[in-house]
């Protein structure tokens, strides 16, 4: 049976991805559900939910909401919740209830618009997808949305696009704006909506997860803005190096650009033979030749087993898939896979 999970959790699913990207930008967001979806978000999958505020609510749909299809009662809870809140724009974020009955997030959007007089989106997620494809609909919507003028370029001024906790395992920016320059700003994390519409002042951009792929396209394509793909140097992956891997074959299962950049690390210290392997999205242009999607448990299991991996670098909650497997396991943590955050970068002192 495909997608069955025996032995491992399962992961962030896309409502939590899309809800990640909007938390700090000081906008009303709605989850379109009965209140399940956003107890799993801020419960499980939101780790900043814990220290710093955001207006995230649930649109608290009973059964006959959900089958009528009840718009304008949605619309009526969001423009309450505005006179009492003060935010920038308002989002909505489907969940399965809104995909079910085929919500038209068109219509919600100019309903949202005209009743609060702020700007707003639309995230068309589904529940059935994971993280980042939540988070690539939330970034291309936002700039698509805001980022519309064209602002003249500051020299050096890099843009970060996909710092979420759900992709890199941090909840603040420090650690990806020393690694790429005082001049960098993390798109949706330690900055609000006005970086969101000033993205055109970037004299360049930095995808450091998948789900920001889009997004980057699109800035490219609309202000000539050219973009990498690169991942910082973590406390976590600082510890993976200090194993002997040399002669070793290695498979490093994490979101491509963090494994990418596991990679190289571990090639520019040792000799040995490094795949990547993920469960998210893979993009072709940016994968080796041995690299791999893993759709499931199962063919993660038999994927190790087939590759001869002598050492599998993956988060620690898959070593119970594996532990039948002959092969040395290596904790790389994934806070979409775990919900565990980066060892000593990932934690915020709340003294």
């Amino acid at each position: 049976m495909k997608k069955l999970l025996k032995l491992l959790s399962p992961f962030a699913p896309d409502q939590s991805g899309a809800v990640g990207v909007l938390y700090e930008l000081g906008g009303l967001v709605v989850i379109c559900d009965a209140g399940g979806c956003a107890g799993n978000i801020c419960g499980f999958d939101e780790p900043r939910w814990f220290f710093k505020k955001s207006a995230v609510f649930s649109a608290g749909l009973r059964d006959m909401d959900a089958i009528l299809g009840r718009d304008d009662m949605l619309i009526a809870k969001t423009a309450k919740a505005v006179g009492q809140t003060d935010v920038k724009f308002t989002a909505v974020v489907g969940t399965p209830v809104p995909a079910v009955i085929a919500t038209d997030y068109r219509a919600l959007k100019r309903m949202a618009e005209n009743k609060t007089h702020l700007p707003s989106v639309c995230i068309d997620c589904t529940g059935t997808r994971l993280y980042d494809d939540g988070e690539e609909r939330a970034y291309l919507e936002l700039f698509k949305t805001f980022a519309s003028e064209k602002y003249e370029t500051v020299k050096g001024k890099t843009g970060i696009i996909g710092c979420t906790p759900l992709a890199t395992g941090y909840m603040t920016p420090g650690i990806f704006e020393k690694s790429f320059g005082e001049n960098a700003v993390c798109f949706a994390m330690g900055s609000g909506l006005d970086e969101i519409q000033k993205a055109s002042r970037c004299d360049k951009n930095i995808v450091i997860s998948t789900g920001g792929i889009k997004a980057g396209e699109y800035l490219k394509q609309q202000f000539g803005i050219e973009y990498t793909t690169d991942f910082p140097v973590t406390p976590a992956m600082e510890k993976v190096l200090e194993n002997d891997l040399s002669d070793k074959k290695i498979l490093v299962v994490h979101q491509q650009f963090a494994a990418n950049k596991m990679r190289e690390l571990i090639k520019n210290k040792y000799e040995c033979s490094v795949d990547v392997g993920t469960f998210f999205k893979l993009f072709g242009e940016f994968a080796g030749k041995g690299d791999f999607f893993i759709p499931d448990e199962q063919q993660l299991l038999e994927k190790v087993s087939a590759g001869g991996y002598d050492v599998v670098i993956i988060d620690n909650i898959c070593h119970r898939a594996l532990k039948d497997c002959e092969c040395r396991l290596i904790d790389f943590p994934h806070f979409a896979v775990s919900g565990r955050l980066d060892e000593n970068g990932g934690q915020v002192c709340l003294a």
